[in-house]
């Protein structure tokens, strides 16, 4: 059920947004509330807002971040990168879940602040240099400042810097080029398996009559089965509330298991999101 409300949660604030274009933006109000960063594990931090992620990989060749969410956010997430002791300008790649503007919004400006280079999926590349909503590209309320792409990646390439690699797994539907990423972690003394999960909710997408992009329930339908078949120790989402990134925060103590480590969440949420898709298809009408 956690998933559940979340996603009824999120998608009831991309209504609100849709609802107010002519006026300021509504979104939950933890979207935009800094936070502390921490350290989860091992060289990956949390740089985000209470409620959007933003994570910090960090290498002696200079440092990844994955996602950078909200324009209005960007302040904080430099701020934060630099608490933690490391340098903004020595942030080489940058890379995204998915060309939303809760996800990708501030890319622009911390590549711009950085000189960080984007890879991304080619589902997405569109999507990222118009900053538009994939399907309704002129709505003015899902806009985001564009942001060039420099890598185009396709499912299973490698993205490397300082002896890290993350694989690209497009997980496409939510967005055409919903990538989830999966790198290695030490966590307590053991190398895992950590993965940042695009996202496979609805939202506001259509998926029938007309759909929010040709071929999208297929791809929703290939993402879950890629998912079902895949394994992670450590689940990471863009929405804080997707994996309880704060009740794991205050458990994250000194000499005691890490509260990030669970090898069943992510089928729990899989199975959950495609219950919820189903129900989704079947009142859309999918075929």
């Amino acid at each position: 059920m956690r998933l559940r409300a979340l996603l009824l949660g999120a998608a009831a604030a991309l209504v609100a947004v849709a609802a107010q274009a002519h006026e300021k933006p509504a979104w939950p109000a933890n979207w935009t509330q800094p936070t502390e960063p921490f350290h989860l594990a091992d060289n990956l931090y949390y740089v985000g807002s209470a409620g959007l992620s933003a994570w910090l990989l960090t290498t002696p060749k200079g440092h990844i971040l994955i996602d950078a969410p909200m324009a209005e956010n960007v302040p904080a997430i430099e701020a934060n990168i630099r608490k933690l002791g490391f340098r903004v300008e020595d942030v080489k790649i940058l890379l995204n879940s998915h060309a939303h503007f809760d996800h990708a919004a501030g890319l622009a400006a911390i590549k711009r602040d950085s000189g960080a280079q984007l890879a991304a999926a080619a589902g997405d590349v569109q999507q990222l240099q118009t900053g538009t909503y994939v399907g309704v590209e002129t709505r003015a309320d899902l806009k985001f400042p564009p942001v060039k792409v420099d890598r185009v990646l396709k499912d299973g390439d490698t993205v490397s810097l300082g002896g890290v690699t993350l694989t690209a797994r497009v997980t496409a539907g939510h967005s055409p080029g919903c990538t989830t990423w999966a790198f290695p972690l030490k966590v307590d003394g053991r190398t895992r398996q950590a993965l940042y999960y695009c996202s496979t909710s609805v939202a506001l997408n259509r998926l029938a009559p007309k759909p929010q992009y040709p071929g999208i329930v297929d791809d929703y339908r290939k993402t879950f089965r890629t998912l079902e078949a895949t394994k992670a120790d450590v689940f990471l989402a863009p929405h804080a509330e997707q994996f309880d990134l704060a009740e794991k925060r205050a458990r994250l103590k000194p000499g005691r298991p890490n509260p990030f480590v669970d090898p069943t969440e992510l089928q729990r949420i899989v199975a959950e999101s495609k219950a919820d898709f189903e129900a989704a298809c079947a009142k859309q009408g999918c075929k």
